[in-house]
């Protein structure tokens, strides 16, 4: 569903700055200085378009913690076909493409999401392959899997990590960015990393959180 004329790239520099992510500092992206306005703004001037809460105007826990992880060892993306599932801003992306991967995708089912991507792709000077699709259930042999956030709704988390197992089952490598959400599955989990990740108080309810690089077993 979409409105006519309207301009997704505009409203997000309208609404965000480009600034470097607190904890991966590397890469910069448009993210959203005042949390709750920018929530209301879309819930009030957009409803009738369907837009979904703007998870690419902010740099999540997981994918800070996941983004800090592949730049620390940049051997785990180089020469690697990734994916970056449920991008949102495309931080995890963008970190595994500076890293050296053969090829980076980026996939999300937010028409917004993909054009942030692509903002902050040109931002850092990296190339992504942008998917505005759900690929949940294909396996095109990428090499390694990322997500960050994705245990937050019990339907959701259900679903993809179903899913990423299955492609872990056929080896590729599957690394999940969480600070604890409810629907973790932490008996499937492999901790790698840990990290105090500077977060949104308002959408967080704290200044810190500690988040967790797992990977996942199949």
């Amino acid at each position: 569903m979409s409105a006519p004329g309207l301009d997704r790239r505009a409203f997000i520099r309208e609404h965000t700055r480009l600034l470097p992510v607190p904890h991966a500092p590397e890469i910069a992206i448009h993210v959203a200085e005042e949390a709750t306005e920018l929530w209301q703004k879309t819930e009030d001037e957009l409803a009738m378009i369907g837009l979904p809460p703007p998870f690419w105007a902010f740099a999540w826990a997981g994918g800070q913690a996941l983004a800090r992880y592949l730049l620390d060892d940049r051997a785990i993306a180089r020469g690697r076909r990734v994916l970056d599932f449920a991008s949102g801003s495309g931080l995890v992306a963008i970190a595994a493409a500076r890293c050296g991967a053969a090829s980076v995708e980026a996939c999300d089912i937010d028409a917004f999401a993909a054009e942030a991507m692509a903002l902050n792709a040109a931002a850092n000077g990296v190339s992504l392959a942008i998917r505005l699709e759900d690929l949940v259930g294909r396996d095109e042999g990428w090499d390694l899997v990322c997500a960050g956030d994705v245990c937050y709704e019990r339907a959701m988390a259900d679903r993809v990590v179903a899913w990423l197992g299955s492609l872990s089952a056929r080896g590729a490598r599957v690394l999940i960015g969480d600070p604890g959400r409810s629907y973790l599955p932490k008996e499937r989990l492999e901790a790698l990393a840990s990290y105090a990740v500077p977060v949104t108080r308002t959408l967080e309810d704290a200044d810190i959180k500690h988040s967790t690089v797992w990977r996942l077993t199949s």
